[in-house]
């Protein structure tokens, strides 16, 4: 029997995502919430939420999942000042601690140097370059991007050929934290060219990095301070505040 699993699975890219993994006898959906429309018989949901402490279910799935898909996230446009103590634990026991503890419980598959895994984890462009308005999201994703870095050359050393591709887009239309809700006709091809390059075990993609990313990440890295100030009065202008 061969699965996939995909947390954070029931909406947005990661319903697109579970929809698109082809040859699988069962991929499971991990996720607080139902899928945000009917899936297909092999396609199966099972409650989970990465606050929990028991991540249990994980070892009963362990056996037969050779695909892992990590897309589970949240963040708000907000300046810090407005970020409760409350919030700021959420955001990093979901973004980065819960997505560690996950990947911990399958890295002996990763680690295998005959077995093939496959892996991706959805981080953020905000865990690259400086994101004011997102200052607890983006330093929770910068400590993933950190995180996958350093773990995929810890791989390479060990002599695993798996790799924990990262993807770190920008605003993903047709989902839940653009500000709309799930659109599969909107997120369809961002899935497919993610399992392509999970498939191929790519360490990262950024989405539009020719076309938008290239450009941006080089203004970054001249002037951090510079490009933040920027940052910050784009999203000041943008309305989405």
């Amino acid at each position: 029997m061969k699965s996939a699993l995909v947390v954070g699975g029931s909406n947005g890219i990661g319903l697109s995502i579970a929809l698109r993994l082809e040859g699988y006898d069962t991929v499971y959906v991990l996720d607080k919430r139902e899928p945000a429309c009917p899936v297909p018989a092999h396609v199966r949901y099972l409650p989970f939420d990465l606050l929990e402490k028991d991540y249990a279910l994980l070892d009963r799935l362990d056996e037969s999942i050779s695909t892992l898909v990590i897309t589970a996230g949240y963040g708000r446009l907000a300046l810090f000042d407005d970020v409760e103590e409350c919030e700021i634990e959420r955001m990093f026991m979901v973004n980065t601690v819960g997505v560690i503890r996950v990947l911990k419980h399958f890295y002996r598959k990763l680690l295998a140097p005959a077995a093939d895994f496959h892996c991706a984890v959805m981080v953020s462009i905000a865990g690259i370059v400086s994101s004011p308005f997102f200052s607890v999201y983006g330093a929770s994703k910068a400590a993933l991007h950190r995180f996958i870095e350093s773990v995929n050359v810890e791989l390479e050393k060990a002599g695993a050929a798996n790799r924990i591709l990262e993807v770190s887009p920008g605003a993903i239309k047709g989902t839940n934290f653009s500000g709309g809700g799930t659109d599969l006709a909107q997120t369809e091809e961002l899935a497919s060219q993610i399992i392509a390059r999970m498939m191929r075990k790519e360490l990262l993609y950024v989405p539009q990095y020719e076309e938008i990313f290239r450009s941006v990440i080089a203004r970054y890295r001249e002037n951090p301070h510079g490009f933040g100030l920027e940052s910050y009065e784009y999203k000041l202008k943008s309305g989405r505040l």
